[in-house]
């Protein structure tokens, strides 16, 4: 079983699906083994993902994959939002969440270290700029980036939460 070219398939089949009931494709991979494949769907909305929007998707998604036989054998195939703390998998992501609390993971050491939390700048010519809480401003190359998520920031959400109360009153 070639994996690379199921997950390609699965990807572009997704991100039809996704385009189709107006949803942002995130994200697919296979996980398990190849006796017992998982699909993974992530795909988000403004105002955010609901259970229903998974299963629309998921069932148009099965309906290709069990038609065509694109994947042989069982699967499960799950489909969610990308999450709270949503993983970064593009150039696009790291532009389109500029400003926001994040963790990156390198895979070679910059300044002697890995792993970085702070605040994403942005990215430019492959290049991403972060303001890290321990080193200040650093850039990483965007190929260098192992593993980027956004955080959640408390206190980022909190502030936005008190200001709409103060507009209620």
């Amino acid at each position: 079983m070639d994996r690379t070219a199921i997950v390609n398939d699965v990807r572009e089949l997704a991100a039809k699906a996704a385009a189709k009931f107006g949803f942002e494709f995130v994200h697919a991979e296979l996980g398990g083994t190849n006796r017992d494949l998982v699909i993974r769907i992530f795909i988000d909305k403004p105002g955010g993902i609901t259970l229903d929007d998974c299963a629309r998707l998921s069932q148009d998604v099965e309906e290709v994959l069990d038609s065509t036989d694109l994947i042989p054998g069982a699967y499960v195939l799950e489909v969610s939002s990308p999450g709270i703390e949503r993983e970064l998998y593009s150039p696009e992501d790291f532009k389109r969440f500029a400003g926001k609390a994040a963790r990156i993971k390198t895979r070679e050491p910059i300044e002697g270290k890995k792993l970085f939390k702070g605040r994403l700048i942005g990215i430019e010519n492959g290049e991403v700029s972060f303001e890290d809480k321990a080193a200040g401003t650093i850039t990483i190359p965007y190929d260098n980036v192992a593993k980027a998520n956004l955080l959640f920031d408390l206190a980022e959400s909190l502030k936005g939460e008190g200001r709409k109360a103060r507009k209620e009153k």
